[in-house]
C-alpha cells in the first residue's frame, strides 16, 4: 500500500511521506513502550510500602505526556502531508492528462477520469491524513506490546504473540476475498451512474415516446444490482470480522487463563498478572479497529490502483529536438491507422500543397475524421509517415505542432467563462483591436451586441447557455485569432439552421483565406468549393479529383453525392 502511494505521489513528494510515516511508527512504538512502564508502577502499588511507587508514576507520566506530543505531531504532520500532497497529485494528474494523446480519451474513460479526479483522489489521499496513523498504531503498538510482555514473563508474551500470526492470515485472506467483490461494487457503481445519467438526458425521447416507464425499469434493476452486489461485500466480510474478533477474543482469554493459572501456582505477582492482562486488553482494542479500517483502505487502494493506471500511461513520444516545418504543404505516405483490431487506414497516401484546399468526404466510419487526428498528432500512425512542411510530425514538439494548427470540430466545446475568455484560447497576447477583428470576422458581432454583458456574457458549462450555432461561431473567432497557417475543419455545418449556417460559412471563408485546409464536410458549397476532393471508403482512397471530375467519372463519389449531398443544396 505505502510502495503504491509513493508510486503514485512520485519522487517529488515521497520525501514527506516517509518523513510522517516514520514519525507516525516512531509514536506507536513510544505508546506501546510507555505501558512497560504499567509493571513496575502495579508492583509497587501492591508492595508493603505504595510510596515506591512514586518515580515509576512520574516516569509513566512523562512517558505519556512524551507520546502524546508525538502523536499530536504525528497527527498534525499527516493532516499537513495530506493537504499538501492532495495538491501535488492534483498537479501531477493534471500535468499528466494535458500530454496524454487526446485519442486515448473516449467518452466513457472521460467519465471515469472525471470522477476520478474528483472522488477518487480525495479517497486515495485520505489515506495519509486520516487512516496511515490509526493504521500504523493498529499495527506497531500491538507487536511492541508483545515484545514488553516477552520481556517481562515469556509465557504469557508467547501466549500473546501467537494470535499474531493468525490475525495477519486473516487479514490478508479477507483483503484477498473482497477485492472481488469491490471490484464488482465498482462496475456496479459505475453502470448505475451511467444509467441515472442516460435517464436523465433521455427525458424529452422517453416522454414523446412514452417510455418512461420502462427507462424507470431499466434504472431500478441498475439500482437493484448494487443493493445486491452491497448486499454479497457485506455477507463477504463477515467471516473476515467474525474471524478477527475470535482471534483477538481468544488470545486475550488465553493470556487471562494463563496469568491466572501461573498466579495461583506463585509463579507471578496478582500486580504483574494485571499489568499484563491491561496491557493484552490495550493490544486487543486496535486489532479489533483493522476490520473497521480494512474496507476503507481497500477502497482508497483501489482508487491509488486507478491513478496508477492513468498517470502509467505512456505519453506520445516527444522529439529530443523540435524541428519546425517551414512550409506549409501536408502529406500522407502510406499511412496505416489501427484502433483495437479496426484497421480506420489502410496504405493511405495523398498530398496537399500549402495553400489549396481538400476535402475529406465519405460514408460514416470511413475514416475522415481519423485523417484530421492524424495531422494533429491526436494519435500516431501504425505504418507510414504523416508530414507538415516535409517534417515527419513525430519530430515536431507539441507546441510547434500545434501552433501550426487551428481546429474547429464539429462538437463545439467551450469552457466556463466569458465570451471573450474562450475566443483568447486560441492567443492569450492578442490585442483587442485583434480580437475585435476576429469577432466581426466570425460574423459572432451580431451575437455578442444581442447579450447584455457582450465579450463579457457567460457561457455557461459547455457553452450551455450559447445555441450550437453561436458556439460553432465562437469558435471559428478563436481559430481566427489563433492565426495558425493550417486549418482543420470537421463538418461544422452539419448540424446548423439555415441562418446560423450562412453566417458560419461566411466566418469559414474567412477563415480558409490564404491557408492550407483539410476539411471533412457534406455541404455542397464547401466540397464545390475545395481545390481537391478525396472519397475515403473503408478507409482507403477511393476516388480523388476535383468537384466537376469526379461527377464526371459517374462513380463512387457520384453517388454518394446524389443520394446524400445533393438535397442539402
Amino acid at each position: 500500500m505505502i510502495r503504491l502511494l509513493l508510486r503514485v505521489l512520485g519522487h517529488e513528494y515521497a520525501t514527506p511521506v516517509r518523513r510522517t510515516v516514520t514519525l507516525m511508527t516512531v509514536t506507536a512504538i513510544v505508546e506501546g513502550l510507555s505501558y512497560a512502564l504499567l509493571v513496575p508502577v502495579l508492583r509497587a502499588l501492591f508492595s508493603p510500602d505504595p510510596a515506591d511507587a512514586w518515580p515509576w508514576l512520574i516516569g509513566l507520566a512523562a512517558a505519556v505526556t512524551g507520546y502524546a506530543l508525538l502523536r499530536y505531531y504525528s497527527d498534525l504532520s499527516g493532516f499537513r502531508a495530506g493537504t499538501t500532497l492532495l495538491r501535488g497529485v492534483y498537479h501531477r494528474l493534471g500535468e499528466h492528462l494535458a500530454v496524454l494523446p487526446i485519442g486515448w480519451y473516449t467518452a466513457g474513460r472521460v467519465g471515469e477520469v472525471s470522477v476520478l479526479a474528483s472522488r477518487g483522489v480525495l479517497q486515495a489521499m485520505s489515506v495519509i491524513a486520516h487512516l496511515l496513523s490509526p493504521l500504523i498504531s493498529a499495527a506497531v503498538t500491538p507487536l511492541t506490546i508483545v515484545v514488553v510482555m516477552l520481556a517481562y514473563h515469556w509465557q504469557l508474551g508467547l501466549a500473546a504473540a501467537a494470535a499474531v500470526p493468525i490475525v495477519v492470515a486473516i487479514q490478508i485472506w479477507t483483503g484477498r476475498v473482497m477485492a472481488v467483490d469491490d471490484t464488482e461494487r465498482h462496475e456496479r457503481d459505475h453502470e448505475a451512474a451511467r444509467r441515472v445519467i442516460e435517464y436523465l438526458q433521455a427525458q424529452p425521447v422517453l416522454r414523446a415516446g412514452g417510455r418512461t416507464a420502462e427507462r424507470f425499469r431499466l434504472l431500478d434493476d441498475s439500482l437493484r444490482e448494487v443493493e445486491r452486489a452491497a448486499h454479497r461485500r457485506a455477507l463477504t466480510a463477515l467471516p473476515g470480522i467474525l474471524g478477527l474478533s475470535l482471534a483477538v477474543q481468544a488470545m486475550f482469554t488465553a493470556v487471562l487463563v494463563l496469568g491466572a493459572y501461573l498466579a495461583l501456582g506463585g509463579h507471578i505477582g496478582a500486580a504483574e498478572v494485571l499489568a499484563i492482562l491491561v496491557l493484552a486488553a490495550r493490544c486487543a482494542d486496535p486489532l479489533l479497529s483493522l476490520a473497521d479500517m480494512g474496507g476503507q483502505l481497500r477502497a482508497a487502494r483501489s482508487e491509488l490502483v486507478r491513478i496508477d493506471e492513468v498517470l502509467r500511461t505512456e505519453p506520445l513520444p516527444e522529439p529530443r529536438e523540435s524541428t519546425r516545418p517551414e512550409t506549409h504543404d501536408l502529406a500522407f505516405e502510406s499511412v496505416t491507422f489501427r484502433h483495437g483490431d479496426r484497421t480506420v487506414l489502410d496504405d493511405v497516401s495523398l498530398t496537399v500543397p500549402a495553400g489549396q484546399r481538400l476535402a475529406v468526404v465519405g460514408p460514416s466510419g470511413a475514416g475522415k475524421t481519423t485523417l484530421l487526428q492524424l495531422l494533429a498528432r491526436f494519435y500516431d500512425v501504425d505504418a507510414g509517415t504523416v508530414r507538415i512542411g516535409g517534417v515527419d510530425v513525430r519530430a515536431v514538439g507539441t507546441e510547434d505542432l500545434t501552433a501550426q494548427f487551428a481546429i474547429v470540430f464539429q462538437d463545439v466545446y467551450l469552457f466556463d467563462g466569458t465570451i471573450e475568455d474562450n475566443i483568447r484560447l486560441g492567443r492569450p497576447d492578442a490585442s483587442d483591436a485583434e480580437l475585435h477583428a476576429a469577432v466581426h470576422a466570425a460574423r459572432l458581432v451580431e451575437v455578442v451586441e444581442r447579450l447584455p454583458d457582450g465579450l463579457a456574457a457567460h457561457v455557461g458549462e459547455g457553452g450551455a447557455l450559447l445555441s450550437g450555432g453561436e458556439r460553432q461561431r465562437v469558435s471559428i473567432a478563436r481559430a481566427l485569432l489563433k492565426n495558425a497557417p493550417i486549418v482543420l475543419l470537421d463538418e461544422v455545418t452539419s448540424a446548423l439552421d439555415p441562418i446560423n449556417e450562412a453566417a458560419v460559412h461566411a466566418g469559414i471563408e474567412r477563415l480558409m483565406a490564404g491557408r492550407t485546409v483539410v476539411m471533412v464536410a457534406h455541404r455542397l458549397r464547401t466540397v464545390q468549393r475545395a481545390d481537391r476532393i478525396v472519397f475515403l471508403d473503408n478507409g482507403a482512397i477511393a476516388e480523388d479529383g476535383t468537384h466537376t471530375e469526379l461527377l464526371s467519372r459517374n462513380g463512387r463519389y457520384t453517388q454518394f453525392w446524389t443520394s446524400t449531398l445533393a438535397p442539402v443544396s
